[in-house]
């Protein structure tokens, strides 16, 4: 999740998506159909492909699947690539085997028979791609879920998609999760940052970004149960229960997307460790603990902004 844009001198549109909006701008106004058409496209892709909230998913039938070794489409192979490659670079903190943590905690709709506990992930290291057979190798009964990787990785495509189709600066931001291609406007893409990227109104900090992409971890969003029994969607994989950590929310910008969204993520899981680690790999972040207290690394614009 992540700060929604702020409107731009040019095109921009929104349609409802996977619970929340997705945002599409455009430098040139005559060119915005061409983009929201293309956005449309990639992402009812990888709603097929990914998605944990629908049983007909591909990703479904893999974490249904009885064999040990399943053939998967190119869409649903590159996210899953993607998802390893984020749990490597942080060390597992963000692990694309918590599915049955977030069946059990009843994060995620289940889409399979029998019963999910909430213990440990079996970890990264149980799942492994072939790519001569385009085909994923994991345990029988590892559950899969991509949400820390997938949209970041969606909205990545789709900005490039888009901004081929249409021929001018596109920026695309799913449910929160932001990336931006081509020329940028003058003095880059505004962007709202908050705990809760649905309330443009809430505390928070307005930046500009001008290439890669912005996302944003919180838990303060999505949950399930209510009253004491709610949970947020942000899973420890040592425990397969959710962090308790000391940072509520965490925004980062990177070269993609995807790589904001690792490491927003991480960060949350990672929590007193998050500010060395998110240095160390350079990424900027703004972090806000649980008491409202905001920090800013790694080149995240000054405080003076923040309102």
């Amino acid at each position: 999740m992540a700060g929604a844009t702020a409107p731009p001198a040019h095109g921009i549109d929104e349609f409802g998506l996977w619970g929340g909006t997705a945002v599409v701008a455009v430098t040139e106004e005559d060119r915005l159909a061409a983009a929201v058409a293309q956005v449309r496209r990639v992402v009812d892709a990888f709603d097929l492909a990914c998605s944990s909230f629908r049983e007909d998913s591909e990703l479904a039938r893999l974490n249904r699947s009885p064999a040990r070794v399943v053939a998967v489409g190119p869409l649903l192979l590159e996210a899953i690539r993607a998802a390893l490659r984020a749990a490597q670079l942080t060390g597992g903190a963000v692990d694309p085997t918590v599915g049955e943590a977030l069946f059990a905690h009843r994060i995620n709709p289940s889409g399979g028979a029998g019963e999910f506990r909430v213990r440990p992930a079996p970890g990264y290291a149980v799942v492994s791609v072939d790519e001569a057979t385009q085909s994923v190798l994991r345990p029988p009964g590892v559950q899969l879920d991509l949400g820390a990787t997938a949209k970041g990785l969606a909205a990545d495509l789709a900005a490039k998609d888009a901004c081929a189709m249409a021929g001018c600066g596109v920026l695309v931001s799913l449910c929160g999760d932001i990336a931006v291609a081509g020329t940028p406007p003058p003095g880059g893409w505004g962007v709202r940052v908050t705990d809760d990227h649905r309330r443009g109104d809430g505390p928070g900090q307005n930046v500009a970004i001008r290439e890669g992409g912005l996302a944003t971890s919180s838990t303060t969003v999505r949950h399930s149960g209510t009253g004491a029994d709610a949970v947020h969607h942000l899973i420890d994989p040592v425990t397969g229960r959710p962090t308790c950590g000391p940072w509520r929310t965490v925004s980062v910008t990177a070269h993609s997307c995807v790589d904001a969204n690792t490491a927003s993520t991480a960060a949350i899981v990672l929590g007193e460790a998050a500010p060395d680690w998110l240095e160390h790999h350079g990424f900027p972040a703004r972090l806000v603990d649980q008491a409202g207290q905001v920090r800013h690394l790694a080149g995240w614009p000054p405080d003076g902004d923040e309102q």
